[in-house]
């Protein structure tokens, strides 16, 4: 997966608030996936992956159905965002070598 940046942040919980609290998490680790198989995709053809983008975050939740933005002030977007970086932080350190 290419480097974070905040818009992935922000543009994965906007994915994942499309959803069933329930889903969320799931769905969030899926996108990881996603992202990383797409950036792979794009270093061996050369070109975005049809679905998933350009091996960003924000590719793989461009994807999937988008909420409109909210602001740091809503308490549900803001718990969807703590979600993202802890799928982040456990997909790290599940693929960690060593």
């Amino acid at each position: 997966m290419r480097a974070l940046a905040h818009p992935d942040l922000a543009t994965a919980a906007r994915a994942l608030l499309a959803l069933p609290e329930a889903r969320r998490a799931a769905e969030a680790a899926r996108m990881l996936v996603e992202a990383e198989a797409a950036d792979r995709y794009r270093k061996r053809v050369g070109r975005s992956h049809p679905v998933w983008g350009n091996g960003t975050l924000e590719g793989a939740a461009r994807s999937r159905t988008l909420v409109e933005p909210r602001p740091l002030s809503d308490r549900e977007y803001l718990s969807t965002l703590a979600l993202v970086l802890d799928a982040i932080l456990r997909h790290r350190r599940s693929h960690s070598r060593g």
